[in-house]
């Protein structure tokens, strides 16, 4: 695989979360807004670049019998980071998240790309499938979280658009969650055929 697929697989033919349907829980959690969901995403990504990145530097090294909990170590010290990082800086936003935060480590997304690519492909290759993955993540994590914040709540990033009085409640419930992503795969698949 090239360096330009390393990338883009994740942001498209492999997005986790409207093609492969992984890291659906802090999806469905925390894309209530979209503050939450672009936290989420940074989050996120910080652990996967970084435990791909590594991943690949020790892969030679990490004996095959022990490589689960190698890969859970190494995701686990990464989002120790995040966490922290998060606590100290932005704490509004880490007492919103909650426990995914810490949940970050048993996240699909990452230990499948730890054990799926990086413990199998170079640095370089790794790193990009992280970027990728995360970008990916983040894209769609973000779109959910500024939907629904705008149909559930009627604001914006915390800027009133229109009454609440006039917003589904509906959408910042974890159904919306459901019907928001819907909606996205529903308009992938579309924009897909398009293309062929």
């Amino acid at each position: 695989m090239s360096y330009k697929e390393d990338f883009v697989n994740g942001i498209f033919r492999e997005n986790p979360v409207l093609r492969l349907m992984i890291g659906l829980c802090p999806t469905l959690a925390v894309s209530t807004s979209a503050i939450n969901a672009l936290g989420m995403s940074i989050a996120t990504a910080f652990v996967l670049i970084f435990s791909n990145l590594f991943t690949a530097l020790l892969r030679k090294i990490i004996p095959d019998e022990i490589r689960i909990p190698v890969f859970i170590i190494i995701v686990s010290t990464f989002v120790t980071i995040s966490d922290y990082i998060m606590q100290a800086y932005t704490p509004d936003l880490y007492k919103a998240l909650g426990v995914f935060i810490p949940l970050i480590v048993v996240n699909c997304i990452i230990l499948g790309r730890v054990e799926a690519y990086a413990y199998k492909n170079p640095v370089i290759n790794s790193t990009l499938d992280g970027i990728g993955m995360s970008l990916g993540f983040a894209i769609i994590l973000t779109s959910i979280g500024i939907i629904r914040e705008i149909l559930g709540a009627g604001t914006i990033l915390g800027i009133t658009l229109f009454s609440p009085d006039l917003a589904a409640i509906v959408m910042i419930l974890p159904p919306g969650a459901f019907i928001t992503i819907g909606f996205l795969m529903a308009l992938l698949n579309k924009l897909e055929k398009r293309d062929i």
